[in-house]
């Protein structure tokens, strides 16, 4: 009998090629074996199993590259066959099978289907319980590659697999003889754990299952029977599945035992084989702010520093180094940047806060070269953890072999890549778990200053210094960063206390000392390091206050350190140690002739770079301030203007081509940090005005959009802080600002240079709109001194672009005409205002919720110009103000007023300030009487919702203002009642107490007792303003105490208003209430006399004198009442003022005050 039953005829190679046939077609080979392994049909003679051994051998030796041609669906119908044609009898074919299966899905990167998958699984769990042991090795394999992400579609299965007595629990259990097979095994459980965004996760207690397995895994010792390498894999297989199950599978580490027990391995495998250390691990890491267990043994102190720095096999290691370049090993780990360092112990400690001690390069480590190759800034850095070190591991499971590098090399290659999983697997678990639990971890992975003669705590800075692989250096830091990165709170508390004579270190000592002992090692590691991306990786490393030198001349490299330097110009800036450092001489990185960036000694120096026309400069000089340069300033614009050293400046330097000026990551790096400077430290900046508007003018008229972007984000800045200096309340003297006519001469050169051109960009609408913020940082003052054709230029651009149907310019454009319409020079034209209006207007409509937000916002400032316009002794402006754009302008703020919390905000207060400007011709028109109405109801409603704090607050400022407008007729109009129930609800119980203030400045508002409305009215006014202060400490919330005093303060100044306003008929009421409440009025009334000037934004008198007035005018006018008779209410009110004053002169020593005020 035939071999196979064959149901056709197959060639068995692919036709001779014709003429005019194209060449070979790839995956020709596949299709061929394939149809000829479906042409057979199961056949159990050994002239069919020969058969079949033939076609897997050709199939397992066919060459598949990527893009080969062969379809995931046409693999996975070959496997189902060749499952059909394998009896599980026969071992040695399943065998065979199972390594076809491998070798197929792991080549050509195959997942297979869900049908297929369902028939391949039972077939493989069927064949590892029916065949023998030694075929479950290829089996396994056979099984990882099938279920490698279809974890999710794997269910039916997973009782067989994982189950009490499944399959891969088995097989994973410790006591598993074979150690191959037990790592196999869990390979098939960390593929299964790993899942595809989209599809579901594994089972809670699966996921529970495997979890165990690999942690129980992780923790036990190598056996006697498994070499090293086998140790290796299985460590990172489970490694692998721990950090699918918390990527993927959104596992949560709830139990503090089982995160401590996971940490406790991870940082275990973290120092697995590296040279030099052999630490012990408690079973589980509890959180402590005390220095975790180090099981290493004490150095010895007589030991010396050469013979502790020195591993003893560096010879034997030099050989082997020197062996695989022979051979041209690539391996990454090995081949580049290899280096051994010494441990940082306390005898071998290097002193970094001396001047006169210098840091010697640890062994092995490179000088760093002094200049960038022209490729460097074309290298991109990418994750250390981006590597393939999770793929599926290749049929032979090692690309190494003893002749290639030695067994040493191929043992160590593996722990490098076990300590890189641990890391990967650490920066999983930080993203999992909640910041204030990982900061109880803290002293476990990050150093702290060890005492005299105690080693060096191990942590992630032991890897970074001493691990021989850069790709684990890296993977170290950037772990660091992880656990640094949103760490300014927990380590805002670190104080560093010279006197250390106590019982105890306090916390913040010790946090201080982990972040001084950070610094010194990060700065050795920067000393030491030779790799770029390494060095990329520890620039990166934002530590708080630290500062690196930037002499490191890869263009990655620079960039992050001009990250870096933006990241400490811009925190809590201005910091004077800062300041101190910007204004040093210039380091060796800018006074070296070879270093990468020019040296900028003359002070002319900026004009010799390639640019255009710039504003003469002979009528205006800067203003007198400190002729110390800074370093950092000139650096960055030399990066930005100067060409690359060794390139020629000629005439075509205006292009911003990379083989002339700095590559385009440096010089927009430096832009930021210009643009930092500019906001931080603006009293440096300021210097060099004119020099970096020379800077602005050359990036706006340059052809790449970036850079014209960062100048004009530059520009703004620059504009903001000359505003932030002519602020009523700057505390900058007035002969340390720029003079106003510096500023004209600056803002007349970008209008005449390339910022309208910028404006126009329609291409670009990103830089419109950043153009559009710039041209809004105008100094007020400046431009009512512009030339009147650049100020009708702002102003018709900006009127146009606000057409413009791209919503960032259009939001961008709203916002800077809300500037403009505040500019005194401007707030008075009525044209300007009312085509603002209109504009403003027609933004509100916008479906964008930014652009109306915007629009919004400006609407609110150009109601407050109205207010201060009808503050004006000329009427002209309110006489000529359109009435039917005042009626648009309310019906557009009501519409508003029912948007987003964004918007509603700003439209209230824009309620307030239409409703407090209209004149009594505007409010005798009938149709003006139903909007007011709507109006009120409007803001009654905004008064009283659960809206944001900002929109409440705003929405009792505009009740407020609404109150100053006497034409409204508070006495008779029907919704006054409504709006004090509002704001009584609102002093009383709102949770927010800035908004409680606010509702209690409004209620005091009105200058007249009628205005109040009735007795019962005013009365409930008086109680609910006397339970507001009664109340006034009342919270649950920790933030709002600090604003318990100015509640008191506004409430107190509520209550005299209104006694000094009360009539006969109030007083019984006032008399009950002080009855029962006397003391605590009385007290609180007596902290209002003596408390300080602090300013507050609710008009509060601010000087004791003018507060203890307020008391004695009230005590006058209740003087003055004529009481009703047999009324005792005024003998009452009058004897608690008079003795509220008696008390509050006595303690202040004043007496003569109180002479003639009883009988008044």
């Amino acid at each position: 009998m035939a071999a196979a039953q064959v149901v056709g005829s197959l060639p068995g190679g692919p036709p001779p090629e014709t003429p005019g046939e194209p060449p070979f077609e790839q995956g020709r080979g596949f299709r061929c074996l394939s149809a000829r392994l479906c042409a057979l049909r199961p056949d159990d003679s050994s002239s069919g199993r020969t058969e079949i051994h033939l076609l897997f051998d050709q199939l397992i030796s066919e060459t598949y590259s990527e893009g080969s041609g062969v379809a995931p669906e046409d693999v996975s119908t070959l496997l189902v066959q060749a499952c059909r044609l394998v009896p599980l009898n026969q071992n040695h074919l399943v065998s065979k099978l199972s390594q076809l299966i491998h070798h197929l899905l792991n080549t050509l990167q195959v997942i297979v289907d869900e049908q297929n998958l369902d028939f391949l699984l039972a077939y493989t769990i069927s064949a590892i319980q029916q065949c023998s042991s030694w075929t479950h090795m290829q089996i396994l394999q056979a099984l990882a590659a099938l279920v490698y992400c279809n974890g999710s579609k794997c269910q039916k299965y997973l009782p067989d697999l994982l189950g009490k007595s499944g399959l891969l629990m088995k097989l994973s259990d410790l006591a598993q003889s074979d150690p191959e097979v037990r790592r196999a095994a869990v390979h098939c459980m960390a593929n299964l754990c790993l899942s595809v965004p989209g599809q579901p996760y594994l089972e809670e207690r699966y996921q529970n299952i495997c979890f165990q397995v690999f942690l129980t895994t992780l923790q036990s010792p190598k056996s006697s029977d498994m070499d090293d390498i086998t140790y290796c894999m299985l460590l990172q297989n489970a490694l692998k599945g721990i950090q699918s199950l918390l990527n993927g599978g959104k596992m949560k580490l709830t139990q503090t035992d089982e995160l401590g027990a996971l940490l406790a391995v991870l940082k275990k495998s973290m120092f697995h084989g590296l040279p030099g250390l052999n630490i012990e691990m408690p079973t589980v890491l509890y959180p402590t702010p005390l220095p975790q267990y180090d099981g290493r043994p004490p150095i010895q102190p007589q030991q010396s520093e050469s013979s502790t720095s020195r591993p003893a096999n560096k010879k034997k290691k030099s050989k082997v180094k020197a062996k695989k370049i022979h051979q041209g090993e690539k391996e990454e780990e090995e081949s580049s940047g290899e280096r051994e360092v010494a441990p940082v112990t306390g005898a071998g400690r290097l002193n970094l806060h001396r001047g006169d001690t210098q840091c010697p390069s640890p062994p092995g480590a490179q000088s760093l070269p002094l200049a960038a190759s022209g490729a460097a800034g074309k290298d991109r850095v990418s994750s250390p953890f981006s590597s393939s070190s999770w793929k599926r591991v290749s049929s032979s499971e090692s690309d190494y072999s003893d002749a290639e590098g030695g067994m040493q090399s191929k043992v160590r290659s593996y722990q490098a890549k076990v300590r890189q999983g641990a890391l990967a697997c650490f920066l999983s678990t930080i993203k999992s778990i909640e910041k204030k639990v990982l900061y109880g971890y803290w002293s476990a992975f990050v150093p702290d200053t060890p005492e005299l003669g105690s080693p060096q705590s191990v942590s992630l800075m032991t890897l970074t210094l001493k691990d021989p692989s850069p790709k684990t250096r890296a993977c170290a830091l950037q772990v660091l960063s992880a656990i640094l990165e949103g760490s300014k709170q927990f380590l805002s508390v670190a104080e560093d206390i010279s006197d250390h004579k106590r019982a105890f270190t306090p916390f913040s000592v010790m946090i201080a000392s982990s972040i001084k002992e950070l610094h010194r090692c990060l700065l050795l590691a920067l000393v030491a390091e030779s790799s770029s991306q390494t060095l990329t990786q520890i620039i990166k490393v934002n530590v708080p206050r630290y500062h690196f030198s930037i002499s490191v001349l890869y263009v990655n490299v620079r960039v992050s350190s001009l990250t870096l330097l933006g990241a400490v110009v811009s925190t809590h800036a201005p910091l004077p140690e800062v300041q101190l450092l910007l204004q040093q001489p210039c380091s060796s990185g800018l006074s070296s002739s070879s270093s990468a960036t020019p040296h900028l000694s003359p002070p002319e120096w900026w004009k010799k770079a390639p640019s255009g026309p710039f504003v003469e400069e002979g009528a205006v000089s800067s203003p007198k301030l400190s002729s110390e340069p800074c370093w950092l300033i000139r650096l960055c614009i030399s990066i930005v203007v100067l060409p690359r050293e060794g390139s020629c400046s000629g005439s075509d330097a205006g292009s911003a081509g990379g083989s002339v000026y700095e590559p385009f990551p440096m010089r927009l790096e430096a832009l930021q940090v210009l643009a930092h400077l500019a906001r931080g430290y603006f009293s440096m900046t300021q210097v060099y005005l004119m020099e970096l508007g020379e800077v602005i003018c050359k990036c706006l008229g340059e052809a790449d959009p970036s850079v014209q972007l960062h100048g004009a984000k530059l520009l703004e800045e620059l504009g903001t802080s000359l505003i932030h200096q002519y602020k009523p309340d700057s505390s900058i003297a007035p002969d340390q600002r720029v003079p106003v006519p510096l500023v004209v001469t600056f803002w007349t050169a970008m209008l005449n240079g390339p910022l309208p051109r910028a404006l126009q960009n329609a291409e670009h609408p990103t830089l419109q709109a950043s153009a559009c913020d710039a041209l809004s940082s105008i100094l007020p003052e400046a431009f009512s001194s512009l030339p009147s054709d650049r100020q009708i230029l702002c102003i018709t651009m900006l009127l146009g672009l606000n057409d413009s149907k791209n919503r960032l310019v259009k939001a961008a454009t709203s916002r800077a005409l809300g500037v403009y319409v505040l500019f005194p020079c401007l707030r008075q034209d009525v044209i300007f205002v009312a085509d603002t209006a209109n504009a403003i207007l027609m933004s509100l409509q916008d479906k964008s919720l930014n652009v109306r937000a915007k629009a919004a916002w400006s609407l609110g400032n150009l109601t407050d110009t109205l207010i201060v316009n009808m503050e004006t002794p000329d009427p002209s402006f309110q006489e000529e103000f359109s009435g039917l754009l005042l009626l648009k302008m309310l019906q557009s703020a009501i519409d508003a007023s029912k948007d987003k919390d964004k918007v509603k905000s700003n439209a209230v207060r824009a309620l307030g300030n239409l409703l407090h400007f209209l004149q009594p011709s505007h409010i005798e028109k009938p149709r003006f009487a139903e909007i007011i109405e709507e109006a009120i109801q409007a803001l009654i409603s905004t008064v009283l919702i659960e809206a944001a704090m900002k929109v409440r607050w705003n929405a009792c400022y505009a009740m407020g203002n609404v109150f100053k407008n006497p034409a409204l007729h508070l006495e008779t109009a029907p919704w006054t009642s409504q709006a004090y129930d509002a704001l009584t609800s609102v002093v009383t119980s709102c949770k927010n107490f800035k908004v409680r203030i606010r509702s209690a400045a409004a209620l005091a508002v009105p200058r007249r007792r009628e205005h109040y409305g009735s007795v019962e009215q005013y009365a409930q006014i008086w109680d609910a303003l006397v339970t507001a202060l009664q109340k006034s400490e009342d919270t649950t919330d920790f933030l709002e105490f600090k604003y318990c005093a100015s509640l008191r303060t506004q409430i107190c100044q509520a209550l005299i208003h209104l006694l000094s306003l009360a009539s006969p008929s109030d007083l019984s009421c006032i008399r009950k209430t002080l009855e029962l409440h006397r003391d605590m009025v009385q007290s609180y009334i007596l902290q209002f006399l003596k408390s300080g000037t602090e300013r507050d934004d609710t008009g509060a008198p601010h000087h004791p004198q003018e507060r203890d007035q307020m008391v004695r005018a009230a005590l006058g006018h209740i003087n003055s009442v004529q009481a009703l008779a047999g009324d005792p209410a005024k003998r009452a009110i009058v004897a608690f003022l008079e003795d509220t004053l008696t008390i509050y002169f006595d303690s202040s020593g004043s007496q003569v005050a109180l002479l003639g005020l009883t009988h008044q």
